[in-house]
């Protein structure tokens, strides 16, 4: 958990590098500090953002500033906080994203781009893993889930751009137990194509992502499939697919969710817009309520108005609500997990790891990177730091995009990044 802070600057004494001195560990970087860019990268460096950080819209142009992704140099490896090792699992995956460890200790990832899940069974360090294909000729498939949750899972669910589908499934299969059966038939395509798949601790409830179809609510509509209706939340059902529900509203791109397991909240890892300047708007990680509303398109962060929605539902401001952990922007954080293991050191239990995907709409790269976010009683400080850096190369070019990010079954964080097509896993030996 986060150390408590013996002192905090204020930006009003110390400008625009404020810096909050928390106990013995590493200084928290608040203000413009805490945006930074990938330079300033490295594990243990830690952030907090807040509302009142942000600039103005339109403080700096906005940039087209997609990376070139090459080959991992020969000298290149993450970098992580001392202790920790970092282990080349697997590569030549097609387009890995996000990956979920089943109940037996295998690893499932999605390949979404040639629409199919593949299962690693992990070996011990050193060694290769066995790599099968689970399931194939699937549409863009993202999430993945066990059900119900506990031991003896009977099915995995897979989210598709357009549907939710679920496999029958004994603990420790490799292929399914039988054929596919559609639980969810009317997801939207197109825009924001991920699609996360989450369950209740009692597994009553199922939980399903949708991204917007749109930047900001300004595409013209020239079919039904091209609206934003619909979109841009978190709807429940039943694990049926039944009692259709909206969740949570306003979330932009919920790319990754997760249920914290000692208190039974749904959290979201959001993609907020573009094209407002380089630091707006910050992508974050919050909990998510029942009823909620968080804004999209209208207001980010509260009740901060888009310019380019001005004066459209003045009477929606008092209800936003604002996330609990803001990012850098334009990071684009993908999948979240808890850790609730015990190989790392005890103060890593409880927290949440996030993969950041990578800025292109930022003249000054940011992501590219997984992060801690720190959790105090189970609640968020705010406060986030770097965990596995070093995916970029210079000011164009990264070698490593992250997306999935999972608790392997002996403690490990295992990592995806579909850059290079590869997995990697982080092991805690010591100092």
């Amino acid at each position: 958990m986060a150390a408590n802070p013996i002192g905090i600057w204020s930006t009003a004494m110390v400008g625009i590098a404020a810096i909050a001195l928390v106990g013995q560990s590493s200084p928290v970087l608040t203000s413009i500090a805490a945006y930074g860019d990938w330079r300033g990268d490295a594990p243990g460096v830690r952030r907090k953002i807040t509302a009142a950080d942000m600039p103005p819209p339109y403080a700096t142009a906005s940039a087209n500033n997609g990376p070139s992704v090459l080959a991992r140099p020969a000298n290149a490896w993450p970098k992580v906080p001392p202790g920790f090792v970092v282990e080349l699992v697997a590569t030549g995956l097609d387009n890995p994203r996000l990956i979920r460890v089943s109940p037996s200790g295998d690893v499932f990832v999605a390949e979404s781009r040639p629409g199919r899940v593949r299962v690693l069974r992990l070996a011990q360090a050193g060694g290769k893993p066995d790599i099968r294909i689970f399931a194939a000729d699937l549409y863009q498939p993202f999430g993945i889930a066990f059900w119900p949750p506990g031991p003896s899972p009977r099915y995995v669910y897979v989210a598709n751009t357009d549907s939710v589908i679920r496999f029958p499934y004994r603990r420790g299969d490799l292929k399914p137990a039988g054929p596919a059966e559609t639980v969810v038939s009317d997801l939207p395509r197109g825009g924001h194509s991920t699609r996360d798949v989450v369950f209740s601790e009692d597994g009553t409830r199922m939980f399903v992502s949708v991204g917007s179809r749109s930047n900001a609510g300004e595409r013209k509509i020239y079919a039904p499939w091209q609206s934003d209706e619909g979109r841009a939340l978190v709807i429940a059902f039943t694990p049926e697919g039944k009692d259709r529900r909206l969740y949570a509203t306003g979330l932009r791109n919920c790319v990754g969710m997760a249920v914290q397991p000692r208190t039974g909240e749904v959290w979201c890892s959001v993609n907020e817009r573009d094209g407002l300047g380089d630091d707006l708007v910050p992508d974050f990680v919050t909990r998510v309520r029942a009823g909620a509303f968080y804004g999209w398109p209208w207001f980010y962060i509260g009740g901060n108005e888009d310019p380019r929605r001005a004066g459209e539902q003045p009477t929606l401001r008092s209800r936003v609500s604002v996330p609990d952990v803001l990012l850098q922007p334009h990071s684009a954080s993908m999948e979240m997990t808890f850790y609730n293991s015990d190989q790392f050191p005890a103060e890593y239990r409880g927290d949440v790891f996030a993969a950041f995907h990578g800025s292109w709409n930022r003249s000054r790269r940011t992501g590219y990177k997984v992060v801690r976010i720190f959790l105090k009683n189970d609640q968020p400080t705010g406060e986030y730091e770097d965990f596995l850096t070093g995916f970029v190369i210079n000011d164009s070019d990264v070698w490593g995009r992250p997306v999935g990010v999972a608790v392997a079954q002996d403690g490990s964080l295992v990592v995806s990044e579909d850059g290079n097509g590869s997995i990697w896993r982080v092991s805690y030996r010591g100092q």
